[in-house]
């Protein structure tokens, strides 16, 4: 897994979860963004970790668990990701990247899905969001995030005519939007 690294974009905690308004106070939200995306963080094991970020409290939490940051106001998330990708292939060297997103309650060892030669997609429970994505560096990859970008995702991959591969995992595809996500198996386990 030499060359790997993982890559969390992570928005601001306190404006974190909108969504889940009516179910969670502003201070729940952030407290629920913060855990999540520590366990995220920790999911990455000894991978070189980066947080792509706008926001100078999540910048702070990201280097507090040891991963870099890589600052990146005004973007948009598939800009960050983007950008992100090709700063650590130009910096860091790396030959692919774990895109993980900072919402998953569940998440465990994230290396798992290293090492493919091609790109391995997670989506979310639905099959509608992708929550984790692998892919190799050295490639112009379209993120197109949101709403259906788990089929805009794998039609990149055809259109790069990589191979892909899809783990459809219960604990990587369990993403928090909705106040209905919020009913989640707590893990007992630390993340490995």
């Amino acid at each position: 897994m030499d060359g790997t690294h993982v890559l969390v974009p992570i928005k601001s905690f306190r404006n974190a979860k909108v969504r889940l308004a009516g179910a969670l106070p502003p201070s729940e939200r952030a407290a629920l963004a913060r855990r999540m995306a520590a366990r995220v963080l920790a999911a990455a094991g000894a991978l070189p970790t980066a947080v792509v970020c706008d926001d100078v409290d999540v910048a702070s939490f990201a280097e507090a668990r040891g991963a870099s940051v890589i600052w990146r106001p005004g973007l948009g998330l598939n800009a960050a990701v983007a950008d992100g990708v090709a700063r650590l292939t130009a910096d860091h060297g790396a030959i692919e990247v774990i895109v993980a997103h900072a919402d998953l309650p569940l998440a465990d060892d994230l290396t798992r899905l290293a090492g493919f030669a091609g790109i391995t997609f997670v989506p979310d429970r639905r099959d509608d969001g992708t929550n984790v994505l692998c892919l190799p560096t050295g490639m112009t990859f379209s993120f197109s995030y949101g709403p259906g970008s788990f089929a805009r995702h794998r039609e990149e991959a055809d259109r790069l005519q990589l191979p892909y591969r899809v783990l459809r995992d219960p604990r990587l595809g369990w993403d928090v939007d909705v106040p209905a996500d919020l009913e989640y198996p707590h893990p007992t386990e630390p993340c490995s």
